[in-house]
């Protein structure tokens, strides 16, 4: 009996091997699905393969691209059969492409066997505005329009009524504004996008959305609106709160609708001086630091529909701008993602009402309530309760992190905010009892594509593993910040670079970062230097005030390399090119001749592990790491990325020329801090043998291989006399596990990462987190906390760890 099973079994098997059949899907344009707004003339093309049986791979592929959905011959601009094996990021090479068409694609393989998949399911891309003249819409702003300051900043509210004269065959709207938009047609809000137009460095890119707007318009009278708010334009962005606003004090918006009758007629419709405006609306205060107020008991009925009179409503004003800092949008779009009930809704000691989202989370509260008229609401947002189990926000530092609501007592009412976001677990509420069905938490971030999970054995292990994801959804909301809680929430690039990586593991970044990576070009200094945080709005236009920090500036070089690593686009790596070639060629004026730092300036090991014991020398804390030598091994890094970034780029000259001056650096980064048993020097009074030390010289080849494994040792040495304890801050956490696997000590790695108490990546976990801490105690064991001037418990940086969880736990690499 079981031989027959067997038998039938491998004839089975082998059938299905024999008349498998490769499928093509997950179609992609520029690495997303279905994009709006592409600007690029020959947009790369991407697909995957599926197959039951094994062995299987591409040995040709057709693909055709057409202008109507049915691919009908005489809509085909591009149609061709291509005998390669790539399936990755294939350019376009069709007829030339036009402005705001929608062009249809889709593909089929044949495979290594000669056998022909079925054509896949049909994708599409939409192009943008392609030149700047094509814009035929006004700048308009608000006539009247005083600055924001704290409690008093209305949104505005614009709208324009008009006619359509015939059967609509097509409609595309391209918006985008200064400050935050929505845009509604007809009642209706347009696209399912949040936070638009995004952040860019406004002066010299900025975003605009693409919509279809087909189904929202008819024939006859329309009309469209749109909520004008602060966003990261014109909120007080930075801990300084100044009362100048970062990049203008005047909010605007651009509109733009191109209509295509069915016959064939075209017609454009769009913002200009015969729009109106309002700041009498619902949204009393709008910023993104301190909150949202909205007074329902202001709504203005109808207000974005044909029907309403806007008579008493005030002109606007036509501004003048070049439109040549315009952009399509080639990032990934903000959106409402998930949904979260609280888990419960209790009183605290203090007798506070507090709901509990059960996760740390970024996003904003939908309310459901049912009250009288003129009852006000108040939420505060908080991450963690105190050692008392009573709500805490002292760590946000300025930002009020709070909304507040007035019903207008019409039956059910429901609001969530349009123009802030907060991250918190905890929502502190007055005004009104409040129950866990009255709360949802929406979850809003970048809508990045899941690429991998991880899960293992250990719980411990798989909670680290979700908040490592969840920080990076709070913190990758249209660019890579450091914290979304308090009065920061900046595009800090050292934190960014520590992070790329395990971020490609959890989602697919590709156009995330490829965004982002042109605002870094954009905002990079004459002299080649990096902000430290991009967009550059903490000192715009002036030198930084900490130049070029080792490990942060060094960002434009590090992403685009590892970009290229986890995508293999070396498109955006010759793109970036020509910024790593400044930002290099800066490292080497500053640091000179010697090849060795001479300023001790930068910020370090950031945060690494410094207890208020005594530490090594008299004046240093345990764990230090000596600036110049940081600062000396990440130039030499930076050289060995552009070798192999010539490498790949093909360019032998350039390649020679970084590999003479990485080796030169080698050298006198040894004969200054290595002596001959492997062990950093003592330097003027300043020890650097802390674990950073090592890690960084070892993760850098930095070390002749002789020397390798002493200094491997000594390490090792340092983790052991701690109790399997890691003492490393922002930039030699990332590597210290794999230098350990390395170099033979795995075992030390794996002990590192299952410690439970302080300092580790379990340690927070076992105190109730769910996201990554920015400091290693950032709640100590006794439950106090810590300073509350830097103590974000939602900072991804130190989840770089992800990476060596996917690369040597899960055995990818």
């Amino acid at each position: 009996m079981f031989k027959t099973f067997l038998s039938l079994f491998i004839l089975a098997f082998l059938s299905a091997s024999v008349t498998a059949q490769v499928n093509v899907l997950a179609l992609t344009c520029e690495h997303k699905v279905n994009p709006s707004g592409i600007t690029i003339l020959q947009p790369r093309l991407s697909w995957k393969l599926t197959s039951q049986g094994r062995n299987a791979t591409q040995n040709a592929y057709q693909i055709q691209v057409a202008s109507t959905p049915d691919f009908i011959a005489k809509s085909l601009v591009w149609d061709a059969k291509i005998l390669s094996s790539e399936s990755i990021l294939q350019d376009y090479k069709g007829k030339s492409l036009q402005s705001g068409l929608t062009y249809f694609w889709r593909v089929k393989v044949w495979d290594n066997k000669n056998k022909v998949s079925p054509w896949s399911k049909s994708s599409k891309w939409t192009m943008g505005l392609l030149d700047q003249n094509e814009w035929k819409a006004q700048w308009i702003e608000p006539a009247i329009q005083p600055l924001p300051v704290a409690d008093n900043s209305p949104a505005f509210m614009l709208r324009k009524s008009f006619a359509l004269k015939g059967k609509i065959a097509s409609a595309t709207a391209y918006v985008t504004s200064h400050g935050y938009y929505e845009l509604s047609i007809n009642g209706k809000k347009v696209g399912d996008q949040e936070l638009t137009p995004g952040w860019t460095s406004y002066g010299k890119r900025l975003q605009y959305q693409t919509y279809d707007v087909t189904d929202m318009l008819m024939s006859g009278n329309n009309a469209v609106g749109a909520f004008l708010g602060e966003g990261w334009f014109r909120s007080h962005i930075g801990w300084k709160r100044t009362n100048v606003p970062m990049y203008g004090d005047r909010l605007g918006l651009l509109c733009q609708f191109i209509i295509r009758y069915a016959d064939g007629t075209q017609e454009i419709i769009g913002t200009d001086n015969t729009w109106k405006s309002t700041n009498e609306g619902p949204i009393r205060v709008n910023e993104i630091y301190d909150g949202e107020s909205y007074d329902a008991t202001k709504e203005i009925k109808d207000w974005n529909t044909p029907k309403f009179n806007d008579a008493n409503w005030a002109t606007v004003t036509v501004a003048n701008f070049n439109n040549s800092n315009l952009i399509g949008t080639d990032g990934v779009e903000v959106k409402r993602v998930q949904e979260l009930k609280p888990i419960k809704v209790f009183k605290t000691p203090k007798g506070e009402l507090v709901a509990d989202l059960g996760q740390n989370m970024v996003g904003w509260l939908r309310l459901t309530v049912k009250g009288l008229k003129g009852t006000k609401i108040t939420i505060q947002h908080g991450e963690v309760l105190d050692k008392e189990g009573n709500f805490y926000s002292a760590n946000l530092r300025k930002a009020k992190a709070t909304l507040s609501y007035t019903l207008k007592g019409e039956g059910v009412e429901v609001y969530e905010p349009r123009f802030s976001f907060f991250g918190f677990r905890y929502a502190l509420i007055e005004g009104m009892e409040l129950t866990a069905d009255n709360l949802v938490g929406v979850v809003v971030h970048s809508d990045m594509l899941p690429t991998g999970s991880f899960e293992s054995s250990d719980p411990l292990i798989n909670q680290l593993q979700k908040n490592i994801q969840w920080g990076q959804k709070g913190n990758f909301v249209d660019i890579p910040t450091d914290c979304p809680q308090r009065d920061e929430r900046l595009g800090w690039t050292g934190d960014a670079q520590a992070f790329v990586r395990t971020a490609a593991y959890n989602y697919n970044v590709a156009a995330f970062f490829t965004k982002w990576l042109k605002d870094v070009v954009a905002d990079q200094r004459p002299d080649g230097s990096v902000p430290n945080v991009v967009p550059d709005v903490l000192n715009p236009m002036k030198s930084p005030s900490v130049p070029h920090a080792a490990g942060w500036g060094d960002v434009a070089i590090i992403a685009p390399w590892t970009m290229y690593l986890t995508y293999g686009d070396k498109e955006l790596l010759s793109q970036q090119y020509p910024s790593m070639i400044k930002c290099i060629q800066f490292l080497q004026k500053k640091i000179g001749p010697t090849y060795i730092a001479q300023k001790d300036d930068g910020f370090g090991d950031w945060l690494s592990y410094k207890p208020d014991s005594i530490g090594k020398l008299k004046g240093q804390k345990d764990g230090f790491t000596d600036k110049k030598y940081i600062n000396t091994a990440f130039y030499a890094y930076m050289a060995l990325l552009m070798k192999n970034t010539a490498i790949a780029l093909n360019k032998p000259e350039d390649v020679k020329m970084y590999s003479t001056l990485f080796d030169q650096i080698k050298t006198a980064f040894n004969k200054e801090y290595i002596d001959e048993t492997g062990k950093i020097k003592l330097i003027n009074g300043k020890a650097s043998d802390s674990q950073t030390g090592y890690v960084l010289a070892l993760m850098f080849d930095l070390l002749p291989k002789d020397v390798k494994i002493k200094a491997a040792a000594y390490l090792v040495s340092d983790i052991k006399s701690r109790g399997n304890h890691l003492s490393t801050g922002f930039l030699g956490t990332p590597y210290l596990c794999h230098v350990l696997s390395d170099n033979g000590y795995t075992e030390v790695a794996y002990d590192l990462l299952l410690q439970k108490t302080y300092p580790s990546w379990l340690f927070p976990v076992t105190m109730g987190a769910t996201t990554i801490w920015e400091r290693w105690d950032g709640q100590k064991p006794d439950g106090t906390f810590q300073s509350v001037g830097m103590n974000s418990f939602n900072h991804y940086a130190y989840g770089a760890v992800g990476d060596w969880m996917y690369r040597v736990v899960a055995g990818i690499e």
